[in-house]
């Protein structure tokens, strides 16, 4: 896996904008209207810029599958991240979708543990190159950086034919929050 670039922005927002225009969890933070894929890219754009700042984004050596990771204790507010913020707003969520999402991140985080850790944000495949294991390679070396680095990694996920596929990789689910519709939370320890 390599670490993406400014340049490779275009490819990873496009390939997670693919990877997530259906997904609950994304679909309840983007505003549903005729442009709804636009501001799926938005929030995509959006979710790359945080992990440059504050955590990492990869790329698989094909270039077909990606991975936004984020270091939440590394994280702090500056003016490029509230420029963000409002970008976010405006292009994705909507002046409406503000509370509903301010909300939805507030009981995500009361779920969440307090401590350092490889927040695994999105992880997304090429719809076309899908279920050949490509996303599977990304995640065992998103995996090792997690043994190097000794931090656990912990992620959300509202789809539940990716909880197998999760588990097999030694996640496993320790809360779940209803929004409509459930969102797992899983985590993984770094292998000792």
């Amino acid at each position: 896996m390599d670490r993406a670039k400014q340049e490779d922005k275009e490819l990873v927002v496009s390939i997670l904008a693919k990877s997530f225009k259906e997904n609950q969890s994304v679909n309840f933070i983007v505003r549903q209207d005729d442009i709804k894929l636009k501001r799926i890219h938005a929030l995509m754009d959006y979710s790359f810029e945080v992990c440059r700042l504050f955590g990492e984004v990869w790329l698989s050596d094909d270039r077909k599958a990606c991975a936004l990771t984020l270091f939440p204790h590394q994280k702090r507010t500056t003016v490029k991240s509230v420029w963000l913020d409002i970008r976010l707003i405006i292009q994705a969520i909507g002046i409406r979708g503000i509370q509903k999402t301010l909300n939805r991140e507030e009981e995500i985080k009361k779920l969440q543990p307090k401590e350092n850790m490889i927040y695994l944000w999105f992880i997304g495949v090429d719809p076309v190159c899908q279920h050949k294991g490509v996303g599977s390679n990304l995640l065992e070396e998103i995996i090792a950086t997690s043994i190097d680095k000794k931090l656990p990694i912990y992620l959300e996920t509202s789809t539940l034919k990716n909880i197998p596929w999760y588990e097999h990789f030694g996640f496993k689910i320790y809360n779940e929050l209803e929004l409509g519709y459930t969102l797992f939370f899983l985590k993984r320890e770094p292998d000792k």
